[in-house]
């Protein structure tokens, strides 16, 4: 029996663990929070809560998806970290590419005790790029006919995804990138940032840059040499999680007052 045969996909939400201390991992564009569950198993497994909501227009007709501004997806990120917040002395946020944008963001307009981003894209590096706001007018969607970038066979071809990337998202992308470019002086939490060393979608060079124009004092970035842009369940992806969850424990920070 292959492996793909015998591992679980489960796409929807995931509510995982317990503790003082929670995070909120936030999945990529067109992806589903599959993509950050191991991350919150081994989360829960240190003694963490990981919570992993499916961003607005995902799970979905790539249409839906294509009618959801960057705003939408940030204020869902903002409300599902606030919430954690109501319950929780410490609350951190991982984020993989779209979900590093939104987390990113996060840390630079709230109190964030702690960021992860993976596969974090600070650019579209494409030679259409500066064409894609007029094409979307005519053109819905491109296909994805390699399925995700992810360099394991087995876990690319389980791997629960759009087949298609819309082009009024990826515009949305843009805008929300252009946005955090403009804050990254604003973060200063502790952050650890991740990247794939064979990814294909988000290049090095963007990893580098969040850690350089970061205010974070304390900031690591961490190489994943086997895996292309979703690393969590790529070759890497057992050694991400266990990363991710020891920086996450050890930055267990001064325990905020939590009404109840």
């Amino acid at each position: 029996m292959s492996e793909a045969m015998v591992v679980e996909v489960d796409p929807g939400p995931f509510d995982f663990g317990s503790g003082r201390h929670a995070v909120l991992c936030l999945h990529g564009l067109t992806g589903t929070p599959y993509e950050v569950r191991p991350i919150g198993e081994a989360l829960a497994r240190a003694g963490l809560r990981a919570v992993g909501p499916m961003l607005p227009g995902h799970g979905g007709p790539s249409e839906l998806l294509a009618a959801i501004l960057h705003d939408v997806w940030y204020e869902a990120a903002r409300d599902a970290y606030r919430a954690l917040c109501e319950e929780h002395e410490a609350v951190s946020v991982v984020g993989l590419s779209l979900g590093g944008l939104l987390t990113l963001a996060l840390a630079s307009e709230e109190d964030v005790d702690a960021l992860v981003v993976v596969g974090t894209p600070l650019h579209v590096h494409a030679r259409f790029v500066s064409w894609i706001p007029l094409l979307k007018r005519w053109k819905h969607a491109f296909p994805k006919p390699n399925g995700s970038d992810i360099r394991h066979p087995e876990a690319r071809d389980r791997h629960p995804s759009m087949n298609v990337m819309p082009l009024a998202s990826v515009h949305e992308l843009m805008r929300l990138q252009h946005r955090v470019r403009g804050v990254l002086d604003r973060v200063t939490a502790p952050i650890l940032v991740a990247h794939g060393v064979l990814d294909a979608t988000a290049k090095p060079s963007d990893a580098c840059e969040i850690v350089g124009k970061v205010a974070s004092e304390e900031r690591e970035l961490l190489w994943l040499p086997n895996s292309g842009h979703v690393v969590p369940v790529d070759h890497d992806g057992p050694a991400l999680a266990d990363a991710v969850t020891r920086f996450l424990t050890r930055k267990r920070p001064p325990l905020r007052y939590v009404a109840g």
